[in-house]
């Protein structure tokens, strides 16, 4: 498993997070969340969402961001597949 506690060392600079789609998260990272403890989130300002042909998606003032490897996904609320 990454060793997300780095990333304390990081607040206050411009960081950049690259997904397995070619998609990029940059900004500036202003805190880590919990305070203590393995780090779950991270607050980032300035936040710039692009593509993976960097097209620029979205701009955010502030933005939480998961930082950990992604394990699953289900849909836990809406119409069954099986209808």
């Amino acid at each position: 498993m990454p060793d997300y506690g780095k990333l304390r060392n990081m607040i206050s600079h411009r960081v950049t997070f690259d997904f397995d789609t070619g998609a990029k998260v940059v900004g500036y990272i202003a805190a880590c969340k919990p305070a203590t403890g393995p780090v779950q989130v991270v607050v980032m300002s300035r936040v710039e969402i692009s593509d993976a042909n960097g097209k620029l998606l979205e701009q955010h003032s502030e933005f939480s961001l998961v930082p950990n490897v992604l394990t699953n996904y289900r849909l836990t609320e809406g119409p069954s597949a099986c209808g």
